[in-house]
């Protein structure tokens, strides 16, 4: 429910001749809500007289947009909001710039932080900003910049320099009117150019680029050091690199660039085949290099390594981290029930709080040494995926007495599982004393199939087989009702696969 100040600022914004000329009366402490309401209603005229007086020395999306379109709501950032605070930040520049010394106009300077991070990738959506379309427009508006104060420091060089007067230097870069623009990076092949042009120039740009969270796909692993290269070693806290096909050779070339990154706390490599299953003297040799390397990322709590064939290797890669991993995603791994047992034994397992083992068989070899782990973990754990893991009702109940040590349990995803409509029930019962899951995602009921579907059905029967909505509606109508009568309405229930940026570890 919106506020009765919100509701104002809405009314105020819907006219932008009249705010505009209200502007310098107005508190500054009702920018942020008259910004936030022209944000969320699209008034960009407006939003951008608001940025380009700010009265405030940090604007920051997080804060402002909060349950609009931030990260805590499903609704999407709208692309020309983002390019418009983006304008309007520039305006105030040169504004500032254009008004004489700058050594004197730097200390008058009120705006000195854009935050853009933690905005919610729109995706496809052509009316929502993704990341990676923000990232375009900051870099050309950062290479934009950089050219027009070289241009006016030119003409200033040239008024002087007519009117006789002596020449004075440039002025240092502490010294230059600038905005650090905090930012989450997102880079594939067709922007890494321009990425690379506008971090180059960065330190001396009216617009200072600070990477918080880098994200790298189908990028040549040349491309990816001389970016990684650039950015800056204090604000980096995670590298993702997915889709890249780097292998275990082209990963070795990657990792002694992120040493630098003395905040790095989540490292993200999936979808980079991997394979260790037959390992050569060389491989092995590559193997070991790669585990030292992730030994010197002295301040790592999240690890990704899905889709790797990791099978009886999980003791020699991790042992030499030097303090305890708090995110594990293994997903699609091939474990061995080795690699199960060192885990449940492992400095990681009493601190982790997020472990992701889909698609590996729980089912079978690898039960009782997942039960022992999930034990062991329980103490910590808010988030545990095991999507695609061939978990029957019987195998469910057989970790049953494990999954309900864990106390502070807030997110559980037993999607693609071959669970039946009762097994869901009994699973729902036995979690309600849970009192801080949030969200359970849960798979198609093998009884919402026709008779077609095998007693032991992979991912291809499950999307493939005759499905029947009108029982899968049914049982959600059952799961529903099971919950009011518990008095967990707060509980939710969904076959739905959620993508949402509060599930990450680093926003647990």
């Amino acid at each position: 429910m919106c506020s009765l100040v919100f509701l104002c600022a809405q009314k105020a914004v819907s006219d932008h001749s009249s705010i505009r000329k209200a502007l310098d009366f107005i508190p500054k402490e009702l920018y942020p809500v008259l910004f936030k309401a022209a944000f969320v209603d699209k008034k960009t005229l407006v939003l951008h007289d608001l940025v380009h007086r700010w009265p405030f020395s940090v604007i920051s999306f997080q804060k402002l947009l909060k349950n609009t379109g931030g990260p805590d709501s499903q609704e999407k950032p709208s692309k020309l909001c983002v390019q418009t605070v983006i304008l309007g930040v520039i305006a105030y520049l040169n504004e500032r710039i254009k008004l004489g010394d700058q050594q004197h106009n730097a200390r008058r300077q009120q705006l000195r932080l854009l935050d853009m991070t933690g905005l919610q990738d729109g995706g496809i959506d052509p009316e929502a900003v993704s990341l990676w379309s923000q990232t375009v427009t900051l870099a050309k508006a950062c290479i934009e910049a950089s050219k027009r104060q070289g241009e006016e420091a030119r003409r200033a060089w040239k008024r002087r320099k007519g009117m006789g007067n002596t020449l004075v230097p440039a002025p240092a870069p502490e010294d230059q009117m600038y905005v650090e623009v905090r930012m989450d990076l997102f880079v594939n092949s067709t922007s890494s150019g321009v990425l690379k042009e506008a971090l180059q120039v960065s330190n001396n740009s009216p617009l200072r680029l600070k990477c918080r969270d880098f994200r790298a796909e189908e990028l040549p692993i040349r491309s990816t050091v001389e970016l990684l290269e650039l950015l800056d070693s204090g604000s980096v806290r995670q590298v993702d690199l997915r889709f890249n096909n780097l292998g275990l050779p082209g990963l070795n070339m990657l990792l002694p660039y992120m040493s630098k990154f003395t905040g790095l706390l989540s490292l993200k490599l999936p979808y980079n085949n991997i394979d260790v299953r037959r390992l050569s003297a060389e491989m092995d040799k590559g193997l070991q290099s790669f585990a030292t390397e992730l030994g010197r990322l002295s301040s790592l709590k999240e690890l990704n390594l899905g889709s790797s064939r990791l099978s009886g290797r999980l003791r020699q890669l991790l042992s030499g981290l030097r303090n305890p991993l708090e995110s594990l995603e293994l997903a699609f791994c091939y474990l061995l029930p080795s690699d199960m047992s060192y885990l449940s034994e492992s400095i990681h397992v009493s601190s982790l709080k997020k472990l992701d083992l889909s698609g590996n068989n729980l089912s079978d070899l690898l039960q009782h040494p997942f039960q022992r782990l999930l034990s062991q973990a329980s103490s910590t754990l808010l988030y545990l995926d095991i999507m695609e893991c061939k978990l029957t009702d019987q195998h469910l109940g057989a970790i049953m007495p494990s999954l309900c040590l864990c106390k502070k349990l807030r997110y559980l995803g037993i999607y693609w599982n071959p669970v039946s409509c009762q097994g869901l029930k009994t699973l729902l019962l036995h979690t309600i004393p849970l009192l801080d899951l949030q969200l359970v995602i849960y798979p198609y009921p093998v009884d919402c199939y026709d008779d077609s579907l095998p007693r032991h059905p992979s991912l291809t029967h499950y999307r493939h087989g005759i499905f029947r909505h009108e029982k899968l509606a049914e049982l959600a109508g059952q799961l529903h009702l099971m919950l009011a009568e518990a008095q967990r309405t707060d509980m939710i229930w969904t076959s739905e696969l959620y993508k949402e940026n509060e599930l990450e570890y680093l926003n647990l």
